[in-house]
């Protein structure tokens, strides 16, 4: 029971793979969800390989009571210990492709995708989750979110779940105050997973005009979430909304390759985060 425990939604591959393998290196206990059980099952050998403790659980996060269900099992095997929540879960509208259209031609379904996954499901697990953290007096809540709540980015839906995650910690943060739980939203950069990792393979070296050299892989991404939750002054970040390239800059932390990768801020816009 003195390993620390963590969830990671959404898990079975990209940014929440690379997390939960970041967590597993520094010794955590990680529980992992995703719909499908193979690669998730895949995802929690690797942690435990890696040192830590990989537990795979296969959740719909569009059901609540899955969810539910998840946190109960985390409270029951771990007696009520939750130290990182981190929520990653997605799930694309049905034709990814369909990004490339404008939303009066793309269906109303779309909503059920990126606002009922890729931001209510983030809403229920952060409540289930920080029952449990302020009971204990101690944790961190982290949402995956995206530039794209700055500038446009894949689509109109796209943009409102991901500043809808950012409002969400900034705001939680306020009503979490003096709990000893923290809450953050992060925008990685363009990151280099397996669709990118594919390009890279076929001789690509740029998507979207974004240079593909100096990518975020998933697991930069993930140690800069352990640096944050190993961080003991997280309180006085809580509410904000971090980039990852430029908050790896502040705990000395490079991608896998020794490479320091960008930060996009200038190219959204510039100007301050929540």
């Amino acid at each position: 029971m003195s390993a620390r425990v963590a969830l990671v939604t959404g898990a079975s591959r990209s940014v929440g793979k690379g997390v939960a393998l970041a967590l597993g290196s520094a010794g955590w206990t990680v529980y992992v969800t995703a719909r499908r059980e193979g690669p998730l099952g895949e995802t929690a050998r690797s942690v435990t390989e890696r040192g830590g403790r990989g537990v795979a659980v296969p959740c719909d996060h569009r059901d609540d009571a899955q969810i539910a269900a998840l946190f109960a099992r985390i409270a029951d095997e771990q007696e009520g210990r939750l130290d990182l929540l981190v929520n990653n879960v997605w799930a694309a509208p049905k034709g990814f492709a369909g990004f490339t259209e404008k939303f009066w031609g793309r269906p109303l379904s779309d909503w059920d995708t990126l606002i009922g996954v890729g931001l209510r499901a983030h809403y229920v697990a952060a409540v289930h989750g920080a029952q449990l953290m302020v009971t204990r007096g101690s944790g961190l809540i982290i949402n995956i979110s995206s530039f794209g709540a700055r500038g446009h980015l894949h689509s109109v839906l796209y943009g409102m779940s991901k500043a809808g995650l950012d409002k969400m910690a900034a705001d939680m943060a306020v009503e979490l105050a003096g709990t000893g739980v923290s809450t953050l939203s992060v925008w990685p950069g363009l990151v280099k997973n397996e669709v990118m990792q594919g390009f890279i393979e076929r001789g690509l070296d740029n998507f979207q005009g974004f240079g593909l050299a100096n990518a975020e892989t998933p697991e930069f991404i993930g140690r800069v979430i352990a640096a944050l939750a190993n961080d003991p002054d997280i309180a006085a970040r809580s509410g904000h909304t971090l980039i990852t390239a430029e908050t790896a800059l502040d705990y000395g932390i490079t991608d896998i390759e020794g490479n320091q990768p960008d930060s996009h801020r200038e190219l959204f816009g510039g100007g301050p985060l929540y």
